[in-house]
């Protein structure tokens, strides 16, 4: 796998970055940065354009170099100029002050080490309690490390930043990777991102050995390779392993880096006195300072990681959980507040009319129907969550919302009233609405029933399939009324509990409400009060306040049996206002004389 490394003439002016294969066929730019994602940026020489060239993997593993219009500067390969060359494994161009070269990623070293290896663990606990022997110089590079990491766009970023950022403050490393240990023990580890000091050679494999024992372990596992007859023979503690005398590993560990080791690897320094072997036995006390680095690096590393894990596991949750239902469980145990709790609730069932209708006008076009009916339900949805409720479930074209878990709301019914009416205005006002989604209402009609009780409220479900909902007796009443929209003429009906509250608690000027019958739904055993939910007397379409009274008092002398008042009280309701229909039709079915059983109860036939 091909990387690029870019060196300018400072040692912290480095990057290694990994090339996209040939069959990403991703053109990449190099340049100074502020342009577009795709450009890698050298921000410390001045001498290289915005997007000065632009680079192209080929199959063979070399690399595609063309200048672009926009650089100022030549591009040097070969010590002459040139505007397009390809760039083979192990050669390098110049822009400006920067050099810039193509290695290859060695492969993990799978291989057994060979005898005279020892070994030596650094416990987490001492590595903590133990201070730096140079303060100054860990501590200056740790105060970089929130900027660094922080302002990483992506994890390739930041494992690029990470590995650079430990090259510059190890000195004694020749190579430095950040791996990851499968878990299947068969697998060998992978190299997550890989630099070394020598960009002209491929540098030393990282060894699969340390990296497992590291993660195995949990703890920070150093192996230095003894002397032998090589040591003899070279003075400045070269080995024969791969040119390092020492690596270890560190993990990083927690839930967002399962896995992950950073792997550093260097030479020893021969001491003045005692040569090459009093460096080895000496080792595992003067690279301390180097692990110890390299485990705060990490945990550094994990805990941005895990932080950002979070916040995209909580964005995607957002699509399954409401704002209200995100806002509580901020600081909180997730199970404890998605917990099923008995609590006061206000449900809403929404269901979408004149599908049946559309679907018979749209048989060549199911996948616009299905879009609209999406859109249809976005309304309803958008509204639930707008008024802090609850998406609690789909039921085919009918969506329920519920108010008053998994916080009490105190104005729980008055949210679910005003998410009710905000509904009904949007499937009324589509005929007057240029917009895309009155566009995709058009046609359709929608019931709204509204009722307030007791219910169990949390995650709810079996084993095979579970979802956040509302359950109990008020969820089922508040999908009757809904159905009983058809029946009674209106859009909106709520229960006696939900009338009561907004009767007591809202003005008129916010929304009002109209007893529109007694009645007993097929299956019900009880007599049911119903109202309907109205907006204030001034909008548009709306029953006038003279219409209710006159209605209301009809349906005291219905209840009373005296039908011909009642009937004629009914014929002075505005002719458009539609709730009088229902009420018209039981005292005509009669031939306007109640029953001799008559008690002021409405039978609704399912």
């Amino acid at each position: 796998m091909p990387d690029l490394i870019a060196q300018g003439t400072q040692s912290r002016e480095r990057w290694r970055r990994t090339l996209p294969t040939a069959n990403q066929a991703c053109e990449l730019v190099l340049g100074r940065g502020g342009g577009a994602g795709h450009v890698w940026a050298v921000p410390w020489d001045d001498r290289i354009s915005r997007e000065h060239a632009m680079l192209l993997a080929r199959d063979d593993g070399s690399v595609l170099v063309s200048k672009l219009g926009s650089a100022r500067n030549p591009i040097f390969y070969h010590g002459r100029k040139h505007d397009s060359f390809t760039l083979g494994p192990g050669e390098h161009f110049v822009i400006g002050h920067t050099t810039f070269t193509l290695a290859v990623r060695p492969e993990v070293n799978v291989s057994d080490p060979r005898a005279g290896v020892t070994e030596h663990i650094y416990e987490m606990e001492n590595l903590r309690r133990r201070g730096f022997r140079e303060t100054a110089t860990r501590i200056e590079a740790l105060g970089r490390l929130p900027d660094i990491i922080g302002s990483s766009s992506s994890d390739d970023e930041l494992l690029v930043r990470v590995v650079s950022l430990l090259m510059q403050s190890i000195l004694s490393a020749s190579a430095v990777a950040i791996m990851q240990v499968p878990t299947e023990a068969n697998l060998p580890p992978t190299i997550l991102h890989y630099d070394n000091r020598s960009p002209a050679a491929d540098g030393p494999r990282p060894s699969a050995r340390i990296v497992r024992q590291a993660a195995m372990r949990n703890e920070s596992v150093l192996q230095l390779w003894a002397a032998g007859d090589d040591h003899a023979k070279i003075d400045n503690a070269y080995t024969a392993s791969e040119e390092v005398d020492w690596a270890f590993g560190v993990p990083i560990g927690g839930e967002a880096c399962q896995g992950w080791v950073i792997y550093v690897a260097g030479q020893l320094q021969s001491l003045r006195s005692g040569g090459i072997d009093q460096s080895l036995q000496a080792a595992p006390e003067n690279l301390h300072d180097d692990v110890k680095f390299t485990e705060l690096v990490g945990t550094t590393v994990a805990s941005l990681r895990q932080s950002r894990m979070l916040q995209r596991r909580q964005v995607g949750m957002k699509q399954f959980f409401a704002p209200v239902v995100m806002d509580a469980m901020l600081g909180r145990d997730p199970e404890d507040v998605l917990k099923p709790r008995e609590t006061d609730v206000s449900v809403l069932f929404c269901d979408l009319r004149g599908f049946t209708r559309q679907s018979e006008q749209s048989q060549g076009r199911l996948l616009e129907l299905l879009q609209r009916v999406s859109d249809a339900l976005g309304v309803m949805t958008g509204e639930i969550l707008k008024w802090g409720g609850v998406v609690g479930d789909f039921h085919g074209d009918a969506a329920m919302g519920f108010w008053g878990w998994p916080l009490d709301q105190n104005d729980a019914v008055l949210r679910a009233a005003s998410a009710a009416l905000a509904i009904r205005d949007a499937f009324r006002d589509q005929a007057n609405d240029s917009s895309s989604t009155a566009a995709s209402l058009h046609g359709f009609r929608c019931g709204i029933g509204v009722a307030t009780g007791r219910a169990v409220a949390g995650r709810i479900g079996t084993v095979d399939q579970v979802k956040v909902t509302a359950f109990g007796p008020v969820v089922n009443l508040a999908s009757r009324l809904e159905g009983m929209t058809k029946a009674l003429g209106v859009e909106l009906l709520i229960d006696d509990v939900t009338a009561n509250w907004i009767r007591t608690n809202v003005k008129p000027i916010q929304m009002r409400v109209r007893k529109l019958a007694i009645v007993r739904p097929a299956g019900f055993e009880s007599p049911l009060e119903v109202s309907q939910l109205l907006p204030p007397a001034d909008v548009p379409d709306s029953p006038s306040d003279n219409d209710v009274e006159l209605y209301e008092t009809a349906l005291r002398l219905v209840t009373a049996g005296d039908w011909d008042r009642a009937f004629d009280q009914l014929h002075r309701v505005s002719a458009n206002d539609r709730a009088k229909d229902f009420l018209t039709a039981t005292i005509l079915r009669h031939g306007r004389i109640p029953p001799s059983d008559w008690t002021g109860v409405v039978d609704i036939a399912k």
